[in-house]
């Protein structure tokens, strides 16, 4: 975790003085149909009475293992209405995929599928990290991330434009703007809005804060 929270200070310094260039939003920023400009892609029924908030990127190791730990459970969490989750995709590992750029090319799929397949996002993120790559690789290819895509059932026409990048210059602007809330690690977890402190690797601890939270209604 202490290597973690090093690279994205790292990242924090890059992008504030300007010393990466990518890491910077480019020309305008397109937010997705089913996004916000702050970065939150929300899946669930809106009136659930909780809010469960993941900042991660797709190339975060220990993310991979929140999700390995915690999806299923997410799942019937969201299934039941009892809370939605929303997503907060950041990209400051994009250094760590030996200049393919993994990270900001799997959040602009997702925010491409967001945009043209909303309903889509849930199974498409999971299924990221199901195939997940190993940090300090190239990372999944344009043409494996369309593959996952069209197994996770987004359609074909929404496939065809990941190679747009059209929300590039908004995944770099949500990642800029985590950090300025002050995210320091990913994965970060907020239940209604505070932070997670329990077990993130570990089925049931998430569980149980969610009901915690509805039962405090």
């Amino acid at each position: 975790m202490a290597a973690l929270v090093v690279a994205i200070v790292a990242a924090v310094v890059m992008s504030l003085s300007g010393g990466d260039d990518d890491a910077s939003p480019a020309g305008d920023v397109v937010v997705p149909a089913a996004a916000t400009a702050d970065g939150r892609i929300a899946v669930g029924q809106a009136e659930a009475p909780v809010s469960v908030a993941v900042f991660f990127d797709y190339m975060c190791p220990f993310c991979g293992r929140f999700e390995a730990a915690n999806s299923a459970a997410l799942d019937r969490l969201i299934a039941s209405g009892q809370a939605r989750l929303d997503l907060r995709p950041m990209s400051f590992l994009d250094p760590q995929s030996d200049g393919a750029r993994f990270s900001t090319r799997a959040a602009n799929a997702v925010a491409t599928v967001a945009d043209g397949a909303p309903e889509q996002v849930w199974a498409f993120h999971r299924a990221l990290f199901a195939q997940q790559p190993e940090e300090g690789t190239k990372g999944l290819s344009d043409s494996e991330l369309a593959d996952i895509a069209r197994g996770a059932g987004v359609p074909a026409e929404v496939v065809a434009r990941f190679d747009d990048a059209e929300f590039t210059g908004w995944v770099a602007d949500v990642t800029q703007k985590a950090f300025e809330a002050g995210i320091t690690a990913t994965p970060t977890v907020m239940v209604d809005g505070h932070v997670f402190t329990g077990d993130l690797y570990t089925e049931g601890p998430l569980t149980e804060a969610v009901a915690a939270a509805a039962a405090a209604k």
